[in-house]
């Protein structure tokens, strides 16, 4: 295999480029970025404790205006942070649900339906649970979906973390699991936690979601139209009532996922051109001089380009900046809980407290575990190859890792500040709790296994030197005697 800068002749471009593919493989790591988003968390609250919290707070109250002529947006930096930034990370989570849907796991119902089916599991009885505790001590019934959702980074962090000891089979059920989560996670909120609809700004939402489906059926691949339509839908949901990282969502579904190169020809043309450019070049002349190869050089450029679909371009554009700025802000933003002052008895006592937490560490494993049991059991589902019972209680566990999705419903159900920061510390400490307990399962059923499973051969190997047959080997016939 070659070098990544083997076809460069300057030392310095290959020394460039061997650090951006080191650098590459870094920012391509699920587990750095969630481990990089965990440390925000963690800055800010730290940061939320010393005299810089006043600080920081006026500048996220700071005041922006972004518009042209009458299509303006007047919102402060936090909002910036949690309306707009978070847009963009939605972006991301619609780019990974239309992959999945077009090459992925969701592509077959039936093979998808086991982990959809448990994640619905997963949601309903957490929401179950909060509204149960908040109804019983007479707390606040409308963030009974803070405990809902599963956080896909540190989730998917945590199972990385555990490397071989889970099967990929259940890495790949947990990851459909958490992708039909946060699917669920976006219908309520824009069903539940909208504000009062402006009608004639929905009906500009509604018309610019016309103009996206029209350029995906008008087969437009180039990127910049839709971004600056997403851009504007953005605006217009903003004002409308509708949650607008939703706008995100929706420009993902409407990016073609095909390549508008014929890409059965693409070798033959390649090579076509390679000829062709081989004989355009003079290696005796200034490349700036050689204006034929150059032209037909960028041609060859511009077809390459498009051999990767739009949603392809677009996730490798915003991947990098989500995962190592978008999440870590969304954290410091979020994750800052002023305690200095605060009634802790009031914070413990707090139903809303009780009911995030019981929600995200008791009702997710329920939800999840039973759903697939129940499944199982009645035939309607198997596991899949390689997943076992204790993995799947594992899952069930780590399901209980909400952060992102929770925090930002926590914004949107909670005006009281108590209950805000009361939310949040259930948060935090039901994502810590479920992170460990999860790993800490995972890491001692698969011990036991092991241990069950040596025992077992060891017993095996017993039996059959007891049991040995007295007749040659070369009666024994297949399938039977000594193995």
């Amino acid at each position: 295999m070659s070098r990544p800068g083997a076809i460069f002749e300057e030392p310095a471009v290959v020394r460039r480029l061997e650090r951006r593919t080191a650098l590459s493989a870094v920012t391509g790591n699920g587990t750095v970025a969630a481990a990089v988003m965990v440390a925000a968390a963690v800055l800010a609250l730290i940061v939320a404790n010393t005299p810089l919290y006043e600080g920081i707070e006026y500048l996220l109250e700071l005041p922006l205006v972004v518009g042209v002529g009458r299509l303006t947006v007047s919102l402060t930096v936090e909002q910036f942070v949690n309306d707009f930034l978070m847009a963009v990370f939605f972006l991301l989570v619609g780019i990974e649900l239309k992959y999945e849907t077009t090459v992925g796991q969701l592509r077959r119902p039936r093979q998808a339906m086991l982990p959809m089916l448990a994640a619905v599991g997963g949601v309903c009885v957490p929401a179950l649970i909060y509204l149960a505790v908040n109804l019983a001590e007479g707390g606040s019934p409308r963030g009974w979906a803070v405990p809902i959702a599963t956080d896909i980074a540190f989730a998917l962090g945590v199972v990385s973390l555990l490397g071989d000891r889970i099967s990929p089979a259940t890495k790949v059920f947990f990851q459909t699991l958490a992708i039909a989560d946060d699917i669920l996670a976006i219908v309520v909120i824009a069903l539940f936690y909208g504000q009062a609809p402006d009608l004639p700004w929905c009906a500009a939402s509604l018309a610019l979601v016309g103009a996206l489906l029209a350029l995906n059926r008008a087969r437009v691949y180039s990127v910049a139209p839709y971004v600056a339509l997403g851009l504007v839908l953005w605006a217009c949901m903003f004002n409308s009532g509708i949650h607008a990282t939703l706008a995100g969502v929706i420009l993902a579904f409407a990016l073609p996922s095909r390549s508008d190169v014929r890409l059965s020809e693409l070798g033959s043309w390649l090579e076509h051109r390679a000829h062709d450019l081989d004989d355009t070049y003079d290696d005796e002349h200034h490349v700036l001089g050689q204006h034929d190869f150059t032209e037909r050089a960028w041609r060859t450029e511009r077809v390459m380009h498009h051999v990767t679909p739009p949603l392809q371009r677009m996730e490798r554009y915003v991947s990098v900046f989500v995962n190592f700025l978008v999440l870590p802000l969304f954290a410091f933003v979020n994750a800052e809980l002023h305690l200095v002052g605060e009634n802790f008895g009031a914070l413990l006592a707090s139903p809303v407290a009780h009911g995030a937490f019981l929600g995200a560490v008791l009702g997710k494993p329920v939800g999840i575990i039973l759903v697939t049991w129940l499944l199982v059991r009645l035939g309607f589902a198997r596991l899949p190859r390689g997943m076992d019972w204790p993995q799947v209680v594992a899952v069930g566990i780590m399901g209980g890792v909400g952060f992102t999705m929770s925090i930002l419903i926590t914004g949107l159900a909670f005006s009281s500040p108590e209950e805000a920061v009361a939310a949040k510390c259930a948060i935090l400490l039901g994502s810590v709790t479920s992170a460990v307990l999860g790993a800490f399962f995972a890491c001692l059923a698969i011990r036991g296994g092991e241990r069950r499973g040596g025992a077992g051969r060891r017993e095996l190997r017993g039996e059959r030197r007891a049991e040995r047959p007295s007749r040659p080997l070369r009666d024994s016939r297949p399938g039977q005697g000594v193995s």
